[in-house]
């Protein structure tokens, strides 16, 4: 599988952004979620595509049980940008205010891009949440990696992802 790195990902506005240590926390996922943003990845190329992960938090680790694909909403920069659909959101949160689950994090991908976030990203990013992201290179989903802000909230820290069947 080709992999890309554009040489942007390798300069100091992208490298400042992401701490050197791995979080001790793990992202808990279904393999069927795993699944599902691959495949939506995949069918969005060569376009960005973004959802939500709903589940729990249990302690510093994320329990994922479903994900919810949500409209990416920038026309303009589809390519290298997302913008969640903010209805999209508010009806998914007002949906699980009737259950034990909630929003615990935002995928999205990068086509033709490593799984790795960007400055853009951070400026985006919300403290509690895990944020995975789809390398989607030539149509096909190649890494999922998944971040999560540090305790200063000024970096990304790489998550462990758990596979883990319910």
């Amino acid at each position: 599988m080709t992999t890309f790195e554009p040489e942007r990902f390798r300069s100091p506005e992208y490298l400042d952004i992401l701490d050197s240590g791995m979080a001790a926390a793990q992202l808990h996922i279904q393999p069927e979620c795993l699944n599902e943003m691959r495949s939506a990845a995949e069918a969005g190329y060569p376009n960005e595509v973004c959802g939500l992960l709903i589940g729990n938090i249990n302690g510093s680790n994320w329990q994922i049980r479903e994900i919810r694909p949500v409209d990416n909403i920038n026309r303009e920069r589809a390519a290298d940008r997302f913008q969640l659909d903010p209805e999209a959101y508010r009806q998914i949160d007002s949906e699980l205010r009737r259950s034990p689950l909630d929003i615990v994090g935002v995928y999205h991908s990068h086509p033709d891009c490593p799984a790795k976030p960007s400055p853009t990203d951070l400026t985006a990013a919300w403290e509690g949440f895990a944020y995975p992201i789809i390398s989607t290179c030539d149509g096909k989903a190649a890494d999922i990696r998944c971040w999560s802000l540090n305790e200063a909230g000024s970096r990304f820290q790489e998550i462990t992802i758990a596979e883990q069947p319910l």
